[in-house]
């Protein structure tokens, strides 16, 4: 079933974990498209939620990818 963990495995995690992370972003993500689609029909309400939601999201992605980065990169020293 390499279909399911060539993607987690290339991130540095197993499918659970990847699991774990991308329901960690899609549930903030849909609290966001709640948000929005409310403030879409009362523009006084969650002005701001959207654009949070979507900045704190961002910042932890870039985090994580640069940490992982930083962990492929010395993985694939101690191979060669």
């Amino acid at each position: 079933m390499k279909i399911f963990t060539q993607h987690p495995a290339s991130v540095g995690e197993n499918y659970l974990q990847h699991m774990g992370t991308s329901l960690s972003f899609a549930l903030p993500l849909l609290g966001a498209c709640l948000a929005c689609l409310v403030h879409a029909v009362l523009p006084f309400m969650f002005e701001k939620t959207g654009s949070r939601i979507i900045t704190r999201l961002h910042n932890r992605m870039v985090t994580h990818r640069d940490r992982r980065a930083g962990h492929q990169t010395q993985a694939s020293q101690a191979t060669q």
